[in-house]
This record gives C-alpha cells, structure tokens and sequence, in this order.
C-alpha cells in the first residue's frame, strides 16, 4: 500500500477518535499492525510492513477504514446497506524484479457499495472505478465474512472473497511493455481481457481488556487468467500469494 496513503491516514485518525466520549456517535478501532506481504500483486518476494488499523464509524451513516475508504450509507433497510464510497487504488512502486519498470502511480477511486449482515455473516459488492493515477477501468469485489466469540474474550473469523478486474485494469498492471523489456529483461506482454483474483482469510482476536485487542491473521490469494500469465507473474513472480500479520488495536 502506498505509504503516502497510510500516513495521511493514520494522521487522519487521532482527530477522527477525538470526540469519542460517552454519547458520541463516533466508534471504532485505532492501532497498528505488522504484516508480512508480497512487494507487490504478483510477486513471490515478500517484505514486513507496519500499518495503521483504522477503522471509524460515524453512528451508521459514515465509515472510514482502509478497505472500503471513505463510505455515506446512502439506503438502510433492517440488514441491507447502500453506500457510495471514495477509495484507493495502490498502483506498484517497482522496486526489486521490477526496478526497471515504469512506475504506476497511486490515485482515489469512486464507487459504489451493498452490503447484507444477517447476523455473524455479512455480505459486500462493491464496484469501483479510477478518479486518477495510472490505472484505468473497473474493480468488481465480492466478499463474505463470518466473526462470532467462540470463547470468553476470544474471536474467530474467517471469509472468501472474489475479486474482477477489467480487461483495461490487467492491462495497467501487467502488461510489459517494449521499454519495460528491453530493461528488465521480461518478455513483452499485453492481457487481451480481464481476470479474476479468489482469497481467503482467517483471523483469531483476543480481547485483553476493556478497550484493547490483539489479532493474528492470515490470508491467501490466486490470481488467474492473463493476470497468472504475465511474465510479471510467471517470470518473476508466483501466482498464489499469502500475507500474516498481528493488528493491535484500541476500541472506542
């Protein structure tokens, strides 16, 4: 994740807590999380990174976390959610196998989002579309989640997701270009069409007290299509990618 992003963020985050006191309408959780991941979406070479956890509520009409960015829960129907949200597309600073690549900047993206929590399950889809940077298109994601205690203080969680991006979307991020060979020494590419990304993850929470909690988690992820044949990937790279982390985080 772009590490402009995470500053401005985490900086962000202490102002957002600040009026939480009894009877405000503002909850969540603040903290950080050290997590090892890919260097980037396609690479087998990985590297530790701390993070905030930030994820804000404004009663139930405004979220701020670093998944689902800067959401308006614009239609509520008893389980049902309708929101229009402002997020973030990562781009890829090439550092490592792909040093000699063009940068893709980092930029905003706008979309739109339904979720369904019918209990311990919930459900989201959400579609988003590039505001700037390099990349153009569509993202679509599907996810679902389960959490529920399973022991006093202690959390488990797990939940698949699915993810398309558009055939413009692969083409931005995994396509080689004939400057790009000629100095990283990959063959040239270019995706006719988009791909699909399936993940897992599971996590374990212990709540140590009142206000505070620890988190391990895990996850796995397999791209396909022209995303897996890309010399990026088959070159370079591996096409099922893992992260672990631990998040220490505050609940107000």
């Amino acid at each position: 994740m772009s590490r402009s992003f995470i500053y401005s963020l985490a900086a962000l985050a202490p102002m957002l807590a600040a009026p939480a006191m009894a009877q405000s309408p503002w909850s969540g959780t603040l903290g950080a999380a050290v997590m090892v991941t890919p260097d980037y979406l396609g690479s087998d070479d990985y590297t530790s990174r701390v993070l905030p956890d930030l994820n804000v509520k404004y009663g139930e009409l405004f979220y701020l976390n670093l998944r689902d960015g800067l959401g308006w829960n614009l239609y509520q129907q008893q389980d049902w959610s309708l929101s229009p949200f402002i997020g973030y597309h990562l781009g890829r600073d090439n550092t490592g196998d792909l040093s000699g690549f063009e940068k893709i900047d980092a930029g905003l993206t706008g979309g739109v989002r339904l979720s369904y929590q019918p209990g311990a399950w919930n459900y989201s889809l959400k579609a988003e579309t590039p505001l700037g940077g390099d990349v153009e298109g569509y993202k679509v994601t599907l996810r679902a989640g389960w959490r529920s205690e399973i022991a006093p203080n202690w959390y488990a969680g797990f939940g698949p997701s699915l993810i398309y991006s558009s055939k413009e979307w692969t083409q931005d991020m995994f396509d080689v270009s004939a400057r790009d060979a000629a100095r990283s020494g990959l063959s040239r590419y270019r995706a006719d069409q988009g791909y699909w990304r399936l993940g897992l993850t599971g996590s374990m929470t212990y709540r140590f007290a009142s206000d505070w909690s620890v988190t391990g988690l895990a996850g796995i992820t397999q791209l396909s299509g022209d995303a897996k044949d890309s010399p990026i990937v088959s070159q370079v790279g591996d096409a099922t990618q893992t992260l672990t982390g631990v998040v220490l985080s505050y609940h107000f």
